[in-house]
């Protein structure tokens, strides 16, 4: 693939949060229990640069599923992409006002990998301007121990980057406020799958992907919601009933003991959101 430099080395930072395992969506093996952490740490082979970023590049749980080519000419699929940039930043900032420094710092820096670099030559020849440097800044900003309304203030400034790009979007026959409606289901569609996928594997990582999920679904969705219920008063409905059911299975940022939202519940409400809002 075809990447600018400045993309690269800018990517530096992130790989190395993902590479000490940090965070919500490092794949880090831990040590063997009965092995101390420096011998662990010193016995484990480092992999280059390039292998590294190949494995960042290629990995992660696959949560952004983004095509480049559909991103090109759907406005909803462009805009999905910004919404898991979205959703990965209200998470970091999330967790990291509950004291989850690491997963935050690692949440600021993994949209990067799984969507910008992939889209960065589509946001170029749209005229966007590239965003990555702030969400690593603030990946950086958290391990250097910002406070949390300094973490508060850069995740708004990313928002904001990502909302003026969302208007370069590609064009369409569909109305803004129909755009807008899907790309909300589509988060809540996706807040439902990493539901399903955390309850599965008992861990915090992919926990912490899908409140981030709901948030900026839920997030999308208010801001227009009047114009939303104006236009489409079944799509707005379905919505409400979906993120109803989502708050209930994401109740805060934080590790969670139990995962005991109606999965059933969740995962219908999400597709049927994501059904009335389809045109």
């Amino acid at each position: 693939m075809s990447k600018s430099y400045r993309a690269w080395t800018g990517l530096g930072l992130g790989l190395a949060i993902i590479s000490t395992g940090l965070g919500a969506c490092g794949k880090a093996t831990p040590p063997a229990a009965d092995a101390p952490a420096e011998q662990s740490a010193a016995a484990a082979p480092a992999a280059s640069f390039e292998e590294t970023v190949e494995a960042v590049a290629s990995g992660g749980e696959g949560e952004g599923g983004i095509s480049l080519d559909q991103a090109a000419t759907d406005p909803v699929i462009y805009g999905a992409a910004l919404g898991v940039t979205e959703a990965h930043v209200i998470a970091a900032r999330d967790a990291f006002a509950l004291g989850e420094k690491d997963a935050a710092a690692e949440m600021f820096a993994h949209p990067v990998s799984e969507v910008l670099i992939e889209l960065e030559d589509l946001f170029k020849a749209r005229g966007v301007t590239l965003f990555d440097n702030l969400l690593l800044e603030a990946s950086q900003a958290v391990m250097a121990g910002e406070s949390a309304e300094q973490i508060s203030a850069r995740t708004e400034a990313i928002i904001a980057a990502l909302r003026a790009a969302g208007t370069k979007a590609p064009e369409s026959s569909r109305s803004p406020v129909s755009i807008r409606a899907a790309i909300a289901a589509d988060q809540a569609d996706r807040a439902a799958a990493m539901y399903r996928i955390a309850r599965e594997a008992g861990t915090y990582e992919p926990y912490l992907d899908g409140y981030g999920f709901y948030k900026a679904g839920l997030s999308l969705f208010k801001d227009q919601e009047a114009q939303i219920a104006a236009a489409n008063p079944a799509g707005a409905a379905a919505l409400n009933e979906a993120f109803a059911e989502l708050a209930k299975a994401y109740p805060d940022a934080g590790p969670q003991a139990e995962l005991n939202a109606d999965l059933s519940a969740i995962t219908v409400s999400a597709s049927n959101a994501m059904l009335a809002n389809s045109h």
